[in-house]
């Protein structure tokens, strides 16, 4: 069990790195233009790489061969492309998908 000491440690040490990776870059590359190549190519790539491992973390449980089949994914999925296409909003279309893919395993499948 810890104390309130420690967990209080624990806590800013926490937070002073989180702190330090967030302003980390914008110490060392304080304009976009001094920012190297692969900076860059990270930056532009990252963000798709990260989504993609998190849709196929999300489907790696699906039994397709036992109902409901995926079928709430599939169409949770379907509602957060389908409203990213037609809004642009990327807070609106996670928050839907969520909120669509709990209702359905709550109360329909």
């Amino acid at each position: 069990m810890l104390t309130t000491t420690q967990a209080l440690a624990i806590i800013a040490v926490l937070a002073i790195g989180t702190a330090i990776t967030r302003f980390l870059p914008f110490i060392l590359f304080p304009t976009a233009e001094s920012a190297p190549r692969f900076v860059h190519y990270l930056g532009k790539m990252l963000p798709t790489a990260a989504i993609s491992l998190l849709v196929i973390y999300s489907f790696r449980d699906i039994e397709l061969t036992a109902a409901p089949h995926g079928l709430p994914e599939v169409i949770s999925v379907a509602a957060v492309a389908g409203l990213h296409i037609w809004r642009k909003n990327t807070l609106l279309s996670i928050g839907v998908g969520t909120a669509l893919y709990m209702l359905l395993v709550q109360f329909i499948f």
